[in-house]
């Protein structure tokens, strides 16, 4: 038995798909209101429907008994926490959960349960997760040594109540040691990070991405434990916004977090901005990277780009695939990172075989070039 918590948003309603797509289940879903859940198991033969709210423990509890594995689509992130994860692993579960970060491995250590038999999986999404996959598999398929890496990601795209609360907790939580998720501005210079050496950037112009839009550098513990991993000499890392609502209402907000101002009122105010920007485009989510190494004992470069019309499908379909993974036994025990512990390779070939409408392509010779390396 799958547990999908969170089943009927945007996110847990595509993992419930691709988990049904890939033969895994029984299925047992559960989210707050009856009428959209019993509308989301009509087309699924044999999933079961429950009614629950993650933040009562005695519904919650109910809900992981007898679940092999919990998937965790539910939010706002840094309100629950361990919350779910918790859950599962005292109902003998595993636990997958499309965001997460270090304040719930912290939270899961501190509780005694970061050593179970059980495996966690945290930041199985689009970012945190396949934001370090993609680099990853970049690193591993074209290059004998990486030595640097530049991101541009973004897009314009409807942003969830739950995405919106999560974007203004994060200035405050997300990090490790209960700093925040990121710092803005910072980058990762001769393998160490460094605070204050970019600058963010109105009206610039970002490969693969058309017309102007704005750059906010930005260095987040994800990015970090992959320059790590990598052993990156340099990455930068820019948040893209095509849009000037969203990026006008997000630089106001660090001021609006410091003067307590009304979290439900900022929600509706992104919500709205993020809107306003998408008003007669298509929506498109877009990740490029442009590495820097080694191959064949000379220089190199790579870029990949993987373009989506939702980053909000494409993390259910993550969460879906390391599910998979965590059930097949190929994850060890205990509380991971899921880029730390799941194949790149196999995480790219499933999205070429999802049937999700998606681009994932890498370009020889860098952002500028016009050849193209090969394409899935």
């Amino acid at each position: 038995m799958i547990g999908i918590l969170g089943a009927t948003g945007s996110v847990g309603a595509a993992a419930t798909a691709h988990l049904h797509r890939l033969g895994a289940g029984p299925l047992r879903l559960g989210a707050r209101r009856r009428e959209p859940l019993h509308r989301l198991a009509a087309d699924l033969p044999g999933a079961t429907t429950v009614e629950v709210d993650v933040r009562d423990p005695v519904a919650l509890a109910t809900f992981c008994a007898g679940c092999t594995l919990v998937v965790n689509c539910a939010g706002p992130t840094y309100e629950l926490k361990e919350t779910v994860a918790a859950a599962a692993l005292t109902a003998g579960a595993h636990c997958v959960d499309v965001a997460g970060d270090d304040p719930v491995q912290e939270a899961l250590a501190a509780r005694g349960l970061a050593g179970t038999d059980r495996t966690v999986l945290l930041s199985a999404g689009t970012l945190p997760g396949l934001s370090s996959i993609l680099p990853r598999w970049l690193a591993t398929e074209e290059f004998d040594k990486a030595d640097a890496l530049t991101a541009w990601v973004g897009g314009v795209e409807h942003c969830s109540p739950v995405v919106a609360v999560d974007m203004m907790l994060s200035l405050q939580t997300g990090g490790a040691g209960g700093q925040a998720y990121g710092e803005a501005n910072a980058a990762w210079r001769a393998g160490a990070a460094r605070s204050r050496i970019l600058r963010p950037l109105e009206d610039a112009d970002a490969p693969m991405f058309t017309g102007p839009v704005a750059l906010q550098p930005f260095l987040s513990a994800e990015t970090r434990r992959l320059a790590q991993s990598l052993r990156l000499h340099d990455v930068d890392w820019f948040n893209v916004y095509p849009g000037p609502q969203v990026r006008n209402l997000l630089a106001a907000l660090p001021v609006a977090a410091r003067e307590n101002a009304d979290r439900a009122d900022l929600a509706r105010r992104m919500i709205r901005a993020a809107d306003l920007d998408l008003a007669g485009r298509s929506p498109y989510y877009q990740m490029v990277f442009t590495m820097r190494g080694v191959r064949d004992g000379v220089p190199a470069e790579r870029t990949a780009v993987l373009r989506v019309p939702s980053s909000y499908r494409l993390t259910g379909l993550v969460g879906a695939l390391a599910a998979v993974a965590v059930q097949a036994g190929d994850v060890p025990s205990g509380v991971h990172y899921t880029a730390d512990v799941l194949d790149p390779g196999a995480v790219v070939a499933a999205l070429h075989a999802s049937g999700e409408p998606s681009l994932l392509r890498v370009v020889s010779g860098g952002h500028d070039a016009d050849t193209e390396e090969g394409s899935l």
